[in-house]
């Protein structure tokens, strides 16, 4: 039986990465090299991630896929390209030691399964997560180091970096062939510790206009995305690298927003217009400014990538209270003991000053949860071979 032949397992996790100065566009769509740099939060995989296991044997047949317990398809040409990458870097390594046995061929057809424990496709960076786990657990399984995050960027832009934890930035790069466009770490996840994460998760079902489409066509209709990606972006880089730097969270924020706004504002810009915000995501704006007015100081951040789920950013010291703020203006429906998940945080009271002031006309149910967390590391490696998602016939558990 299958079951009782050799197999090679390696199970691995990657984090979700949020943008906080964000990219949007490609001058290469093959090698997916951006018009832009970028800067990026890695957040903790206590509370996001992806898990993927990757076996080899002898006895498969074909490479295999599978992607959140359903079969997928394995010649998708971006997946292929990490395979085809990772591969060769195997081979490249394996030529550089003269008279080192092999422990297992090159050759040998693979299986991979990934879970997410977020929703994917919703604008949740599910694919930079997917690809940086893939990258990294093929590096394992292949017995591949160095420098990944130029495969991982093959297979999804923002995927190269989730390959790191804490601060990250994508530097754009000039090379053609795209080697100089990798992620740098700017501070690891313990430079900030009073920073938190709250994702305010307005939708999880599939984005309209998926990013790769709607990115060309901003590229090819836009005049604010090309001024963006020449004249704003080089500035903001090192002004947001800068705050990180410092914890400035009042720079941090403010230049947060402004960036997330200039985005939305460019897929405005494009032709036919793309709208990834609602009504929802433009009453979590208007709550977060008001929030801001109201302490005279900027207190909370937000930011939406390619889709209506918020991603605010405050410090410690603020979630409670901006978290019964949000549950004023959003009322939880059914799941009320469930609307707050990840890291805890204290019930408290709100004076009617600020409840006045700030919250807005409710609207139940309009927020699905909250997802609290705080920046992390970047992928994983799993050594417990019990949570492996493929079993020794290399084939997906049932519960996978």
């Amino acid at each position: 039986m299958a079951g009782e032949k050799p197999l090679t397992v390696v199970t691995c996790t990657a984090p979700v990465n949020i943008a906080v100065i964000k990219y949007w566009g490609k001058r290469d769509e093959e090698l997916i090299l951006p018009i832009n740099s970028s800067l990026s939060v890695t957040l903790h995989q206590d509370q996001l991630k992806a898990t993927t296991t990757a076996a080899i044997s002898r006895d498969f047949k074909e490479d295999r896929l599978w992607l959140n317990g359903e079969e997928a398809d394995v010649g998708h040409p971006r997946l292929q390209s990490c395979l085809r990458e990772m591969r060769r870097l195997a081979r490249k390594r394996r030529g550089g030691s003269a008279g080192a046995a092999a422990p297992l061929s090159l050759a040998y057809k693979v299986h991979v399964a990934s879970v997410n424990n977020f929703p994917t496709a919703a604008g949740l960076a599910s694919s930079a997560a997917g690809y940086a786990c893939l990258v990294h657990t093929l590096a394992r399984l292949y017995g591949v180091e160095g420098e990944l995050s130029e495969v991982a960027r093959q297979g999804s832009g923002s995927a190269c970096r989730s390959m790191l934890g804490g601060f990250v930035l994508w530097l754009m790069g000039e090379r053609p062939d795209g080697k100089d466009s990798i992620a740098q770490q700017v501070a690891p996840e313990t430079h900030w510790p009073e920073l938190r994460v709250l994702i305010l998760v307005v939708s999880a079902e599939k984005k309209p206009v998926g990013s790769t489409a709607g990115m060309q066509t901003s590229v090819d209709t836009s005049p604010l995305l090309k001024h963006r990606a020449e004249a704003v972006v080089p500035e903001r880089m090192a002004q947001m690298i800068q705050f990180i730097q410092q914890r400035d969270f009042e720079g941090f924020g403010q230049l947060t927003m402004k960036d997330s706004n200039q985005f939305h504002a460019t897929c405005l810009d494009t032709f036919p217009p793309i709208f990834y915000l609602n009504d929802v995501s433009r009453r979590i704006i208007a709550l977060a400014h008001r929030f801001n007015a109201y302490h005279g100081k900027t207190k909370v951040a937000y930011t939406f990538d390619a889709g209506p789920n918020a991603v605010v950013f405050t410090l410690a010291d603020t979630v409670d209270e901006f978290v019964e703020v949000v549950k004023c203006s959003f009322p939880p429906g059914s799941n009320g003991d469930q609307f707050l998940k990840g890291l805890p945080a204290r019930p408290t009271s709100l004076s009617e000053e600020l409840l006045c002031a700030v919250v807005l006309e409710p609207v139940p149910g309009a927020i699905q949860y909250i997802l609290l967390t705080k920046p992390g590391p970047g992928p994983q490696s799993l050594d417990d071979p019990s949570l492996h998602l493929l079993g020794a016939d290399g084939l997906p558990h049932p519960s996978t």
